[in-house]
């Protein structure tokens, strides 16, 4: 299902921790300016104490402890993460990228120049909070690639885990999905997103339903119809999830903006279901939960873990 990329990437920013960070942010931004050293030396690749710097100004900005200790240790694990995603071709784009960033100024009352001069004089900088984005969107597509083939239930593992609810089949959600998109150009991104997202919002209550959702398009300019087909709760992507559980059969989510544009979903249709197949999807979606709940995804730690035991790890 191809949508806009996740917002949980940001979690570690807030509101107030932003115009804190404007506060003795020079004094910051000052220290990491000053002349870089090696720190580290992973697999060829050079962490340098500039690099420590901004991310102990960006723990700053999450407010979590740790100082350069807990930096240095995080960048190593990006290097390998990000060698890894390089390797096995798991990467997210530079537009996935950039629209997070959009994303996350616009949920902070910013547009993402102001974001960007408030991360430069916090001693983050843009470049260094992009390069965090872009490992913590891939590293979870790299590790379900890696792992999620595993995941899968036979037959008879289906069997035993609706034997073990008395034999009944887990009832879901089907969802019957259309997206809207109001296109805007990457050029053109920062000058007109706000338009386009007010054109998108207007646009909603006029729609006319799924049937005749490509006439309706027509009456717009650059704006594109796509039919995602059937879709399942359990498959909804974490951005899109509550709009589509708070909109009515026949109707639109809200608006997002993404990096193809402004979008929204139009449900065309929902019911109840308990087939196979959805059953499958519930029972790996209440695994997956579990993992989360226990804390980091298991398959992730082991696979980090194993770049690191191969990694040439070098302290300066």
């Amino acid at each position: 299902m191809m949508m806009g990329g996740k917002n949980s990437i940001v979690r570690m920013l807030s509101a107030a921790a932003l115009a804190v960070a404007l506060s003795g942010a020079a004094g910051t931004a000052s220290r990491a300016m000053a002349a870089s050293t090696v720190e580290v030396v992973v697999n060829g690749t050079v962490i340098t104490s500039g690099d420590v710097a901004k991310r102990v100004a960006f723990l700053r900005l999450q407010r979590q402890s740790g100082g350069a200790a807990e930096a240095k240790q995080q960048l190593i694990e990006e290097v390998l993460k990000r060698a890894e995603i390089a390797r096995v071709q798991q990467s997210v784009s530079t537009d996935e990228v950039d629209a997070a960033f959009a994303r996350f100024a616009a949920g902070n009352k910013l547009s993402p120049e102001q974001l960007g001069k408030i991360l430069d004089q916090a001693g983050v900088g843009v470049d260094h909070f992009k390069q965090y984005i872009a490992v913590q969107m891939s590293w979870p597509r790299l590790v379900n690639f890696r792992y999620g083939s595993g995941s899968r239930l036979s037959g008879g593992d289906l069997v035993k885990r609706m034997m073990q609810d008395g034999g009944n089949k887990p009832v879901t959600t089907e969802y019957f999905l259309q997206q809207v998109i109001f296109v805007i150009p990457e050029a053109k991104r920062g000058a007109i997103t706000a338009k386009r997202q007010a054109e998108a919002n207007a646009s909603r209550s006029k729609f006319p339903g799924c049937d005749t959702s490509k006439a309706f398009a027509a009456n717009y300019r650059d704006v594109s119809i796509r039919s995602l087909g059937r879709i399942l709760a359990q498959q909804l992507p974490e951005d899109w999830k509550p709009l589509v559980e708070q909109a009515g059969d026949g109707m639109t989510t809200g608006t997002r903006v993404t990096e193809k544009g402004v979008e929204y979903l139009a449900i065309c249709k929902k019911r109840q279901v308990n087939d196979d197949a959805a059953a499958e999807i519930v029972f790996r979606a209440e695994d997956l939960g579990k993992k989360k709940a226990g804390g980091e995804d298991p398959n992730s730690a082991k696979y980090l873990e194993e770049l690191r035991s191969k990694a040439q790890i070098v302290n300066k």
